[in-house]
């Protein structure tokens, strides 16, 4: 199950897993809580938690979790499955000492032969294998960074980039803020991947209109404009209009100061109350599960922030 998957039914399913022989997760980041839950319960018999890019067929890595510590706050990516080596290594593609931080770089038979028409991006990202006896051997830079621990496993610390990761989908921040920014009302704009409840990920998008725009942009005019440019996945769930990005000190932008969204920066449809006791009850659900203050009779569930899971979506 996708960690995404995993996070929205370990309670709906915790009576199922002690029937698992072995339940593997990834496609993001573990949920150290959700761990705790569902080893608190049943148990399946293997519990996996799997790490690797799809550029390495899949997994290149696991770990299996028998137990989190009290004080524990990520959950290691284990070592690598068979066939596959990977390598921690620093700037010069040297490898860094056990608990020291490096960029992730994976070898081994999983490692795919490049990207469809993209020669350039494929020489970026795949090289020769340095520590390979094979002259032919490659390996993939994975823009993730890890460190190993003491006790051989690899630890993830996050990427080098502003690459992010929801439902699956590895996401570039900067070109949802790119299609953003050719819209005719939009001077800035910013892409943040929000998780202000745990376990659900959601892009919202921050905007600064020209002081000269005649007309503020809406929520629902600029999800329409990423609809027409972007795959669904990349379209963020919020809109919030800002005069001005805030600044640090040293100029560079606070992202921490950007707040969460209020129920305005969502593309609502024109409200009408819901009518009768099974629209009320849907319209509750809503509101609980999207985190909204208002659901009405003609909003759109995905306009909202809701999600397609797709099968397929983990990879």
């Amino acid at each position: 199950m996708t960690v995404g998957l995993l996070n929205r039914y370990t309670e709906e399913l915790r009576d199922v897993f002690g029937q698992l022989r072995y339940l593997i997760t990834g496609g993001d980041v573990v949920d150290v809580g959700m761990v705790r839950k569902v080893l608190r319960h049943e148990r399946p018999r293997h519990f996996l938690n799997g790490y690797g890019p799809t550029e390495c067929t899949t997994f290149s890595s696991t770990y299996e979790i028998v137990a989190v510590g009290a004080e524990a706050r990520d959950i290691p990516i284990g070592r690598p499955i068979g066939n596959t080596r990977i390598y921690v290594l620093d700037g010069h593609l040297q490898p860094v000492p056990t608990g020291v931080g490096g960029e992730i770089y994976i070898g081994g038979d999983g490692v795919a032969l490049g990207y469809l028409n993209r020669p350039e991006l494929t020489a970026e990202r795949f090289l020769r294998d340095p520590f390979s006896t094979d002259p032919a051997a490659r390996m993939y830079k994975s823009g993730d960074l890890g460190r190993w621990r003491a006790d051989g496993t690899l630890e993830y610390l996050g990427r080098n980039d502003r690459q992010v990761k929801i439902r699956g989908y590895r996401i570039e921040l900067e070109e949802i803020e790119a299609a953003l920014a050719t819209h005719p009302d939009v001077q800035q704009a910013v892409v943040l991947a929000r998780e202000d409840e745990p376990g659900e990920k959601r892009l919202v998008a921050y905007v600064v209109p020209p002081t000269s725009a005649s007309d503020v942009p809406t929520a629902e005019r600029l999800r329409a404009h990423l609809q027409a440019r972007l795959p669904e996945y990349m379209v963020p769930a919020a809109y919030v209009l800002l005069e001005k990005l805030p600044l640090t000190v040293n100029g560079k932008l606070n992202r921490r100061a950007l707040l969460a969204p209020q129920q305005c920066a969502y593309a609502n449809r024109q409200y009408q109350a819901p009518q009768g006791e099974l629209e009320q009850i849907l319209a509750g659900i809503w509101q609980e599960l999207l985190a909204v203050e208002r659901v009405g009779r003609q909003d759109n569930f995905f306009e909202l922030g809701g999600i397609r899971w797709s099968r397929y979506s983990c990879w």
